[in-house]
């Protein structure tokens, strides 16, 4: 077998056909077919059950992809890795980030990286805290920006603290808390809510000032994102908590302060095992030392050195927008894996 195989069969399982997987590698479908056909007969077994409506994996085919994919990625490092010994970044860059990430600017940041290093193809997948530090961690993501409650770090990767903030109340027009300055979270009790998900760490930073304050709330809307959450509050459906640093988004929702507010913090991380050469270019953009970032991880259960925490930032905002062709982080300057449970 060979990677040009490899890369036909990842191509059919990610787009389930294979007129737009054969378009995507820029071949002719009969020639795609015909070295996947070539590939499972060498293999002596079917990796794709075809039909005339769908295309799906086989038993041997969920098998095969995991290992194929990691050789096209190893391949691809290793390209990297020669173009970087000669002065040149190349290869793939694969960033996540949380819809209301605030510390960085990162639709510049990225453009300032790609006026850098143009050889580089980069991605960029929104997700809650806990998806993006697995991915992360599984090596699919080469760097991703959380935002997590007051607490222990992610486990498994190396990270940042970039900044910290509060989360406050934001509520549809007319709302009678709108003349509010500032409200504790008991007077919020009957409210009804539009939140993320159960479990994410975007509700836990919620849930848990809720718990402290002794205080029991109903969540009527599970949202996976913030527009479609401000959306519902406008309609009157309900009252919602996001980062003071993010609510400037939505100038037409009115703004209430909370005086025992959630807190928010807001992390970079990256893989444990040592980035790849488009990796360390972007972390070092954004301020991360060559040497910390390549610094193997602790031992599980402990932390790599790292120095001390840096101060919290404004809960409005967190940290300054980087302008266009600038990115800024503020906040610790430490970087380690933590040696905490919390994933998210």
């Amino acid at each position: 077998m060979d990677l040009q195989q490899m890369r036909y069969v990842v191509a059919v399982a990610e787009t389930k056909n294979f007129t737009r997987a054969a378009e995507q590698c820029l071949v002719v479908q009969s020639a795609l077919s015909h070295q996947i056909a070539r590939l499972e007969r060498e293999l002596g077994a079917r990796l794709f059950e075809r039909t005339s409506r769908r295309v799906s994996l086989t038993a041997a085919g969920e098998a095969f992809l995991p290992a194929a994919r990691q050789a096209l990625d190893a391949a691809e490092r290793a390209r990297a890795e020669v173009a970087a010994a000669a002065g040149e970044i190349r290869g793939r860059l694969a960033v996540g980030a949380i819809p209301t990430v605030t510390a960085v600017d990162l639709p510049a940041a990225l453009k300032r990286f790609h006026l850098r290093h143009r050889e580089v193809r980069i991605s960029l997948r929104a997700g809650a805290s806990e998806e993006l530090v697995e991915r992360v961690r599984q090596g699919t993501l080469d760097a991703a920006f959380l935002g997590l409650p007051l607490g222990p770090r992610p486990k498994g990767v190396r990270g940042r603290e970039l900044a910290r903030g509060h989360l406050v109340a934001v509520v549809p027009p007319g709302h009678p808390l709108a003349e509010q300055g500032q409200v504790d979270l008991a007077r919020l009790a009957n409210e009804l809510f539009v939140d993320f998900p159960a479990g994410t760490a975007g509700r836990v930073q919620s849930d848990d000032a809720f718990a402290r304050a002794g205080v029991r709330r109903e969540v009527a809307f599970e949202i996976t994102a913030p527009d479609p959450m401000a959306r519902l509050i406008r309609q009157g459906l309900g009252i919602g908590l996001l980062p003071a640093a993010f609510v400037h988004e939505f100038p037409d929702l009115p703004v209430v302060r909370l005086r025992d507010a959630p807190t928010r913090v807001e992390h970079l991380v990256w893989s444990s095992f040592r980035p790849s050469p488009a990796a360390m270019a972007f972390l070092s953009m954004l301020g991360v030392a060559s040497a910390e970032a390549q610094e193997p991880a602790g031992p599980a259960g402990s932390a790599a050195p790292a120095g001390p925490a840096g101060p919290a930032a404004p809960a409005a905002p967190a940290a300054p927008a980087a302008p266009a062709g600038s990115t800024g982080t503020t906040g610790s300057a430490a970087a380690s894996e933590s040696p905490g449970p919390e994933g998210m």
